[in-house]
């Protein structure tokens, strides 16, 4: 077969394959972080209980296979502070998270499992209040992904992390940073274990972007951000005169999954 001949039918083939390949951008996952504010052991037990048995196999039952649940690491000589339960929500679409209370309110399981909770009376609510953080998927990272760890729940660490950015503009870079600067690779060839990143679109921080990294325990965790420091491709992106200042406050919270959590 001469060379034009052969040029000509994989012109053809090209343009018999055409309809069928999809050039379209990956659709990205729509987070809902919501974190619960809590005083005492009992709101704890009552949420817990709301959420292990109501609330995430009601999202079960609705399609969402992944839901996870985590609480801070605490020092234990701090035995006032605060009592925190973090949710993560992965939905497919931003549609699919404003249907969302809707659909649960025609879930007679769900109304029947959760009363405690939902029923509530003013004078013995559950919790003090509820804050949600909505969040776009980076296009680096459009889905959410499940951590390979071997370890039991109770001695891993999720460290949380927030960068916010000093205006809308100097942020977007920041994403740039781990988009088309690829350090959501580097976290990746260096087995951080993901969960996500996402571009916070609505919470009390912002502008602001978000990811969750996952470990075996503290000194895995530790292990890994000393090679993440020593990376010659870190070193070199990081000292780029594109992606300086683009960070005002960052924030890191460690955190540990509950025993029903999915993540």
């Amino acid at each position: 077969m001469s060379k034009k001949v052969l040029t000509l039918f994989f012109l053809l083939l090209l343009i018999a394959l055409a309809p069928h390949i999809s050039t379209a951008t990956p659709k990205l996952d729509f987070y809902q972080l919501k974190i619960y504010h809590l005083s005492t052991a009992d709101q704890e037990t009552r949420v817990d209980q709301y959420l292990s048995k109501a609330f995430i196999p009601a999202l079960h039952r609705a399609g969402i296979s992944s839901i996870g649940v985590f609480k801070p690491i605490t020092d234990p000589v701090k035995a006032t502070e605060e009592k925190l339960i973090y949710v993560l929500i992965p939905f497919a679409s931003r549609d699919d998270f404003f249907k969302l209370d809707a659909r649960l309110q025609k879930d007679k399981q769900y109304l029947l499992d959760g009363a405690d909770y939902l029923d509530a009376a003013y004078n013995i609510a559950p919790y003090n209040r509820i804050e949600t953080i909505l969040l776009d998927a980076f296009y680096k990272s459009p889905k959410y992904s499940l951590p390979q760890l071997s370890a039991a729940k109770k001695d891993r660490v999720y460290e949380l992390r927030s960068y916010e950015g000093p205006t809308e503009k100097i942020s977007a870079n920041k994403i740039r940073m781990f988009n088309t600067g690829d350090e959501v690779s580097l976290f990746k060839r260096l087995n951080f274990n993901a969960i996500f990143y996402g571009q916070v679109v609505a919470g009390t921080a912002m502008p602001n972007l978000m990811y969750m990294t996952t470990f075996e325990n503290r000194a895995d965790r530790d292990k890994h951000w000393d090679a993440f420091t020593k990376d010659d491709y870190w070193r070199k992106l990081s000292a780029m005169p594109e992606y300086q200042h683009n960070v005002s406050k960052g924030n890191t919270w460690f955190l540990y999954p509950a025993d029903y959590s999915d993540i």
